[in-house]
Parts: C-alpha cells; sequence; structure tokens
C-alpha cells in the first residue's frame, strides 16, 4: 500500500510537473508551457541564442559526439562536471577557471575529466559566435548533450548564463561528498532550492560512470576503523569490490549490473544492497529517501528518465549569474578570466 502511494506521488510529479516532452534534439517546444518552468527574475531565456548564435546547441552536440565516440567515458564525466560546478557557488563555470587556489587545483576535484572538451567547444564557439556564449552555457548544454547520447533523457535548457570571475578551492567543499549522511545531503540540496525527491532522482546519475576506489576502500578495508568491510554491503558484492580495489587509483562501475545504460537499475541495485558509495546506500536506510527508492526500482525506467530531466532542469537553474550581475562575464577562454591576471 505504502509502495503504491509513494509511486502514485512520483507519478503525479513526473506527468503534471514536466510540461515539456522529453523528446530529442530539434523536437518542437511549447514555449508557454515552458515559461512557468523557470524563475521570471534570472533573465535566462530558451531562446537566447536564436537570433545571436542559432548554431549554438548543433556545435555543442557535434563536439560532445566526436569527443565522447572515442571516450565513451566522457558523457558521465561531463555530468559530474556540471554537477560539481553548479554545487559550489552555482551553475557559473567556477570549476573552469584553471589557477593557483581554485575549485579546478583543488585536491578533492582531482578527478574531474571533461576540460579539454569544454575548450574545445569554446574554441568552435568563437570562431561561429565570438564573444557572445558564456562557458556556464556551454557546460550546462554539453552536460545534456552527454547524458541524452548516452540514452539519457531530454530537458529544456534555457541560457543566458554569464561566468564567475573568481574560484575559490576553500569552497568546494560544499559539494555532496560519497561519505556524507542523508540528513547533510538534504541540507545541501535544500539551500539550492532542491528537495528530496531531486536528491534521490539526481543521486540516479549513478547509474552510469565510475568511482575512483580510492573514495571507497575505507568502507571495504577499515569500515568505522574496524579493519573490517559495511555489513550493509551484500557479502558476495563486497568480495567482487574488493577484487577491483586493490587499488585507490583503479575505478569501478557505480552500476555494476548495466553500467552503460541510462537506466533505474541503480536503484535496483540499491534495493540489493549493491550501492558502490556510502552515500548511495544510505538512501536506502533513510525513512525520507527508502520509499522512493523503492518506488523507482518498481516502476519502469521511463518514470526515473522523466523524473531526471525534471530535476536537472532545475538543477542548472542553481545560483546562475545574468547580464544584470557585474560580477559575471562572457569568458574568451573557459580557463581563465578576461580580467584577472594569473
Amino acid at each position: 500500500m505504502k509502495l503504491a502511494v509513494v509511486s502514485a506521488v512520483v507519478l503525479f510529479v513526473v506527468f503534471v510537473a514536466w510540461p515539456v516532452s522529453a523528446g530529442g534534439y530539434g523536437h518542437e517546444e511549447d514555449d508557454d508551457d515552458t515559461k512557468s518552468w523557470f524563475p521570471l527574475d534570472n533573465l535566462l531565456s530558451l531562446n537566447y541564442y536564436d537570433k545571436s548564435c542559432p548554431n549554438f546547441e548543433k556545435i555543442v552536440d557535434t563536439k560532445v559526439r566526436e569527443w565522447t565516440k572515442s571516450d565513451p567515458s566522457l558523457g558521465p564525466a561531463l555530468l559530474r562536471l556540471l554537477f560539481h560546478d553548479c554545487g559550489v557557488t552555482g551553475c557559473d563555470a567556477s570549476v573552469l577557471l584553471d589557477h593557483e587556489g581554485s575549485e579546478r587545483r583543488s585536491p578533492a576535484s582531482k578527478t574531474l575529466r571533461g576540460f579539454e572538451l569544454i575548450d574545445d567547444i569554446k574554441s568552435e564557439m568563437e570562431k561561429a559566435c565570438p564573444k557572445l556564449v558564456s562557458c556556464a552555457d556551454i557546460l550546462a548544454s554539453a552536460s545534456r548533450s552527454a547524458t541524452y547520447q548516452l540514452g539519457g533523457p531530454y530537458w529544456p535548457n534555457a541560457y543566458g548564463r554569464r561566468d564567475s570571475k573568481t574560484s575559490y578551492a576553500r569552497d568546494v567543499e560544499k559539494v555532496p561528498s560519497g561519505r556524507r549522511d542523508i540528513t547533510g545531503l538534504l541540507e545541501t540540496f535544500q539551500s539550492y532550492g532542491l528537495n528530496v525527491l531531486d536528491l534521490v532522482v539526481l543521486s540516479g546519475a549513478h547509474t552510469i560512470g565510475k568511482a575512483y576506489c580510492g573514495t571507497i576502500q575505507s568502507r571495504l578495508y577499515n569500515f568505522n576503523a574496524t579493519h573490517g568491510t559495511d555489513p550493509s554491503i551484500d557479502k558476495k558484492f563486497a568480495d567482487y569490490l574488493r577484487r577491483k580495489c586493490r587499488w585507490a587509483s583503479e575505478t569501478v562501475y557505480l552500476d555494476v549490473e548495466t553500467p552503460v545504460k541510462f537506466d533505474n537499475q541503480y536503484y535496483i541495485n540499491l534495493q540489493k544492497n549493491m550501492g558502490v558509495l556510502t552515500t548511495d546506500q544510505e538512501l536506502v536506510k533513510d525513512p525520507r529517501t527508502a520509499p522512493l527508492v523503492k518506488a523507482f526500482a518498481e516502476q519502469p525506467a521511463q518514470i526515473f528518465r522523466h523524473q531526471f530531466a525534471v530535476s536537472m532542469a532545475k538543477l542548472v537553474n542553481v545560483g546562475v549569474i545574468t547580464a544584470e550581475d557585474r560580477t559575471g562575464e562572457i569568458r574568451r577562454v573557459c580557463s581563465k578570466s578576461n580580467s584577472k591576471p594569473y
């Protein structure tokens, strides 16, 4: 009975709160419906580049396809790069700035990837539309393109972001880590204007991608200083992880069952105590999140895909800088501020 109620809630959120079809590139959008999805005061627009850079999304899509064809792991990497950007000071491309003391130079950012792809897109964009397209908009668009090309959903992106002029390594601690408890994660998400449903849904991005073994070795070899394994991990799965993670530099799929398929297997795995990260498995233990995990595990994968699009459309609007904000700029090179010598 409880599952039926939760599932009904999820279905209601998906099909009532989401006014746009989760189709692919080039499909028609209903402007009147999507206008209500974006805050009126952030000055972003679905049609922002229609006249000034009409090939903007085509350029991004083409470049992402070129790079991910030769290295499929860049798809999940781009999505993670966006999460780290939006999770610090907002979706302002601050994570792309590369100088002493920047977010990018923080030890917590050392496993982030995709910077060269973003630089390549920016270089091409400067040829087609010089000084018009921000790196923040490129990152938002590229992460969606990568997700869609991996079989994930499409969501409408509004554009018009400006790039941050500053970036500080100390701010990276704001990004949720793989060892946070659910209360800490919820507090962080609520500070972004997101809710418990967004937390569970966006965690589902772990249906693709890998984790470095260094992030889970304490869980495998010295859980709570016991010199043992986290007892909440399925025993056979724990054996598998120990075989895969003898060295911190090695990697393991976050979804070992369907690692390159954008589906709801992540939630099914959690139900079997096969979550790779501590924060993943905690979603099943906490009464605020467990019913949603169960619902997504037992409903068709399309339910998760639709809701993921809803939550992503919210995430990419977190903390944006717009043209009216004097603290922003449109960088000529994504790794360097126009106005600051490094």
